[in-house]
């Protein structure tokens, strides 16, 4: 039985090489993208810098009963520090 599984194991990779040199033959595809990478990063930091304002915005308006644009005035968050800092 041992003997039959070395021998199988070894056609399958000399199959396996065989199929490897044949796609190695075919020109390979180049892939161009239409968004880089480093343009995808920026765009998803832009993105998740937006919804947090967004969410900030709707907590403090819609859930907290205030002004939406107050969310955004740093003497709103220094009173929230101070609620927080409080002792």
């Amino acid at each position: 039985m041992g003997a039959e599984q070395v021998s199988s194991r070894e056609e399958f990779k000399k199959e396996k090489k065989a199929k490897k040199n044949v796609e190695q033959e075919e020109p390979r595809k180049i892939r161009i993208r239409l968004i880089p990478i480093w343009l995808r990063v920026i765009l998803v930091a832009l993105a998740m810098s937006i919804s947090l304002v967004l969410g900030t915005m709707v907590g403090y308006g819609v859930l907290g009963d205030g002004k939406p644009l107050d969310a955004l005035k740093p003497s709103t968050w220094q009173h929230i520090v101070d609620l927080v800092e409080k002792e």
